[in-house]
């Protein structure tokens, strides 16, 4: 069946040439969806940031010598050095933004390896400081040498904290890894 032929159109075709066109490259959809991806591990970041801060605003409110009631009676821990390298971890973000925004590779390779550094490290380092307090709670019925915080073992609330920023972390390297993997796929085609 023919179908009506306009001007914009070569001659002898009926237009539907067109599909073998409209593909995209593979290493283009990859970069393209792991770079938003990528952005949201980002954004979870910063939540769990936040939320770091509000457990260190105590600490760095003491040492401002500003004293605020409210926050003086929740009666929040002493701050471990643990938590402050964690919270500088925070800065590979910009790092990671900078590199997605470029099509970075080193860049990106930085912010991996910070983020095995910075991010990981502090976190194991809890679950190895906290491990006997929690593996405690779970096995015994006695729970005096236990610390406890507002009724919650503090321990167990602190592995909650590093389960979810291993997750965040492990999706911004798996994300990170398969950026690099389209990125230098990309390259080698350009190469030949």
């Amino acid at each position: 069946m023919a179908s009506k032929l306009t001007l914009s159109q070569a001659l002898g075709t009926d237009g539907s040439d067109f599909t073998h066109r409209q593909i995209i490259a593979t290493q283009y959809q990859t970069s393209a969806m792991n770079k938003s991806r990528l952005k949201y591990c980002i954004f979870f970041h910063y939540l769990l940031f936040f939320v770091m801060l509000a457990k260190l605003s105590a600490d760095i409110l003491d040492r401002l010598d500003i004293f605020i009631l409210e926050i003086e009676e929740l009666q929040i821990p002493v701050p471990l050095w643990w938590e402050y390298i964690w919270c500088t971890s925070l800065l590979l973000s910009f790092l990671g933004l900078s590199a997605i925004r470029r099509n970075k590779i080193k860049t990106l390779q930085r912010y991996m390896i910070g983020i095995i550094l910075l991010g990981y490290g502090p976190l194991s380092y809890a679950v190895i400081y906290y491990f006997k307090d929690v593996w405690k709670y779970l096995t015994s019925d006695n729970s005096d040498d236990i610390h406890i915080w507002h009724g919650l073992p503090y321990g167990l609330l602190w592995y909650a904290f590093v389960l979810l920023g291993s997750q965040v972390h492990f999706f911004s390297l798996y994300f990170s890894w398969n950026l690099l993997q389209a990125w230098k796929a990309r390259g080698t085609k350009k190469a030949k």
